[in-house]
């Protein structure tokens, strides 16, 4: 009866991670944020001066984000790098093939346009 109940929890809980990958990437904010991240470790400063919001907004997606395991995050000093996690179980191309999607967004492209001009 305990190996049963250890196979449903485990189901349980890979869904419950399946339905938060799939709501972080329902947002337009968090794809845009995920797409800055692409191949780039980049501090928040720079997310917030590329999407023309303020912090708090930024903090909040990211929060989400790294909540649903889809980004992480690396303190130095006052600042905080953000980058995309390493994803398992074929999330890894889901993620990649919607990132690569994007880049043909013209809201993405100005995003990376802007991000090469951005300094903070």
């Amino acid at each position: 009866m305990g190996l049963v109940f250890g196979y449903v929890n485990t189901y349980i809980s890979f869904m419950r991670d399946l339905a938060l990958f799939y709501a972080a990437l329902s947002d337009p904010t968090r794809l845009r944020l995920m797409s800055l991240m692409k191949d780039r470790e980049i501090c928040v400063c720079y997310l917030q001066a590329v999407l023309k919001t303020n912090q708090p907004k930024i903090s909040r997606h990211l929060a989400y984000l790294k909540r649903a395991g889809l980004v992480e995050a690396r303190r130095d000093g006052k600042w905080t790098h953000y980058r995309l996690k390493k994803q398992h179980n074929g999330l890894d191309k889901i993620l990649s093939q919607t990132l690569i999607r994007l880049l043909r967004e013209p809201q993405i492209a100005g995003d990376l346009q802007r991000l090469e001009r951005t300094g903070c």
